[in-house]
């Protein structure tokens, strides 16, 4: 029997749950397939998200041969297969190959493509779910148009999950009770992933209790059935980046709730090193100098949560990621590194100035024998006026004070001692 995702998939664009940016009326990829002249195209985008349901609603739109391949398992002998039969009764006007997975197929393999690609004997659907422009061969990249699939939205998902109850019932001839919210939590904790949805409604009808003439499915059981199946995640995916992005740029937009929340997503992966690594970078990075004392803080929290590890871990961590959230910010000093390195990579090198020179001797060749280096504690305030930096940098700025109380505390001192005040 097959599985209930594949009775539920759908067979017109009406009934696809989500990608209204991409098949609502009027919008680009419904008109081209409303069309039916169906170009090379590559579905990008998470598992369990309608790709492979809207592969074959355009393959029935067509009178081309569809035929499927999944890179995981395909060799380069299933491609010449396919391409054999390009000139046989089935195949004279074109096939319509699915291929799914594509980024599994080498550069070789996706080149055995192109050729009939191009003459318009085989119309690709390509899906995946990393980015295409990293991972799809850059010449059948510029013959396809890509467009991107979002992660359906859980009102979207709910509307399946009831449609999958009600097949369910329909196939073992019972009448299902759903405790309140079962749908609603079913729809949210898949994390956007239909499949997922659907292996939950088959998971928890199998073990609904027999209630008199109707089989009840309490929220218990989907909670017990559906608990991890929100984490989205791979380490070497977009996924992964998305989410540590998402989770730096929340502290370094002092918003500690999303903060949070991007730090539970990584925690709930298992990702304790990512977590701990953007946290770290966040506070020397975006917090800085307007409150350096939180470098050695943050390094403590991080410490801690490696010795304890998860569950605990949570705790430290979830301590530093609020204080850096929530600290005062300046990226002054990571302005001044990089400015830096910028006139470095550039060739701006320039000797070290003679008295900052780690030897004490001149050359016969030197008629200005001497080291000349000024000692800036033997002067009021440690400090002297010398140049440091080389001839043809002598001029340059990179560090810049930050517009914090704590940079323009020390502003106004070196400006006293410097003689720069009035």
């Amino acid at each position: 029997m097959p599985p209930l995702a594949d009775k539920i998939r759908p067979t017109s664009l009406d009934d696809v749950v989500g990608q209204k940016h991409l098949l609502g009326e009027g919008k680009p990829l419904r008109r081209i397939i409303e069309s039916g002249e169906i170009p090379n195209m590559v579905f990008y985008g998470p598992s369990g998200i309608g790709k492979t349901t809207l592969a074959a609603i355009i393959a029935g739109k067509t009178n081309k041969l569809l035929r499927k391949l999944n890179a995981t398992t395909a060799s380069t002998s299933d491609i010449k297969e396919i391409v054999s039969q390009i000139d046989t009764f089935s195949g004279m006007n074109g096939i319509l190959l699915y291929l799914d997975e594509i980024q599994y197929f080498n550069k070789k393999q996706q080149q055995t493509l192109l050729e009939f690609i191009e003459n318009g004997s085989i119309t690709l659907i390509a899906s995946t779910t990393e980015n295409p422009y990293f991972y799809v061969y850059n010449a059948i990249l510029s013959r396809s148009t890509v467009f991107e699939f979002k992660t359906v939205e859980s009102e979207e998902v709910e509307k399946a999950v009831k449609r999958g109850f009600d097949i369910v019932a329909r196939d073992r001839k019972v009448t299902f009770e759903l405790e309140d919210g079962v749908t609603k939590y079913i729809a949210t904790a898949c994390g956007g992933d239909v499949r997922k949805a659907m292996n939950a409604v088959e998971l928890t009808s199998l073990t609904s209790e027999k209630q008199g003439d109707k089989e009840l499915v309490t929220l218990e059981t989907a909670k017990a059935l559906t608990q991890k199946s929100a984490v989205r995640y791979d380490r070497d995916g977009d996924s992964h980046y998305d989410i540590v992005s998402g989770y730096q740029k929340s502290m370094r937009g002092s918003d500690p709730n999303a903060a949070l929340y991007y730090l539970a997503r990584l925690l709930e992966a298992g990702d304790l090193p990512s977590a701990c690594r953007r946290l770290m970078v966040c506070a020397c990075e975006d917090v800085g100098l307007a409150y350096p004392q939180i470098i050695p803080i943050v390094k403590s929290c991080v410490d801690i949560a490696n010795a304890v590890g998860l569950p605990e871990a949570r705790i430290p961590l979830a301590d530093a990621v609020v204080m850096v959230a929530t600290a005062p910010k300046s990226n002054s000093a990571y302005l001044g590194i990089n400015a830096a390195i910028h006139d470095i990579k550039s060739g701006k090198i320039g000797n070290i100035p003679r008295h900052l020179q780690n030897k004490h001797y001149d050359g016969e060749d030197n008629p200005n024998k001497g080291q000349f280096y000024k000692y800036p504690h033997d002067y009021p305030n440690a400090w002297v006026e010398q140049q440091y930096l080389p001839d043809i940098l002598k001029d340059s700025v990179y560090y810049e004070y930050g517009n914090n109380k704590n940079e323009q505390a020390f502003k106004a001192y070196w400006e006293r001692v410097k003689g720069n005040l009035k």
